[in-house]
């Protein structure tokens, strides 16, 4: 598989096998993944993978406490604006069909939100952390990180989906994960093999096309 190939294939996977994926290969992907860049070769990221009896045991507790605990940062600026806005409402107008669960249907839709604390049914979860003391420069290298997991992942035959709703349980995370109180959850990322039957695994989120966002200046022909 190229790269290419595995940016093709990667996807946000909202609903997953219950196979567990083996220690050794959940490592590999992380280790291999370290390669990414950051400025200054400064490695900001700090990961945490669960799996077993401790990942049960926190998505027990996130559902004891659906409504989640003061996050430590905003994931979406306030009063989102176009084009950000409509891509984002689109996006999730285009999930929720796949499920066949309307607009209107606000149970059912907070239902399928707080999924997100069982990683979808994934056989493991993952944490980026980092040090608190660090600034958005480092915020993207942890994300470059996420990315190379991500693609890594696929090459293995597995799956990822990217949360920072776990944003939403800053206190509990960092008491599953002993984190230092200097250091400061980021994102979340379920990972294992999808479940090709499941509807909501037909999504395919839209890209605008190049002109909408990218220019080529000073090329020649």
């Amino acid at each position: 598989m190229n790269v290419s190939e595995a940016v093709a294939q990667r996807m946000s996977v909202r609903a997953f096998k219950p196979d567990p994926v083996p220690a050794e290969v959940v490592r590999d992907i992380l280790e291999r993944a370290a390669k990414a860049p950051s400025g200054g070769n400064l490695q900001p990221w700090r990961v945490y993978a669960l799996a077993g009896a401790p990942l049960e045991a926190l998505k027990a507790q996130v559902a004891a406490n659906p409504f989640g605990e003061e996050p430590e940062y905003d994931v979406y600026p306030p009063n989102l604006w176009d084009p950000f806005r409509t891509r984002r409402f689109q996006n999730g107008e285009d999930l929720y069909a796949t499920i066949g669960i309307p607009r209107e249907d606000k149970p059912a839709r907070l239902r399928q939100l707080a999924r997100n604390g069982t990683f979808f049914g994934a056989p493991v979860g993952l944490f980026f952390c980092l040090d608190r003391k660090l600034g958005p420069p480092q915020w993207a290298d942890v994300g470059m990180y996420m990315q190379t997991v991500m693609l890594l992942a696929i090459e293995r035959g597995l799956d990822t989906c990217a949360q920072e709703y776990w944003a939403r349980y800053p206190k509990t995370v960092a008491e599953a994960l002993k984190l230092p109180e200097d250091h400061m959850l980021f994102s979340g990322m379920a990972l294992g093999r999808r479940d090709p039957d499941a509807p909501i695994n037909t999504l395919k989120a839209a890209r605008d096309p190049f002109e909408a966002w990218g220019e080529l200046i000073g090329f020649e022909g």
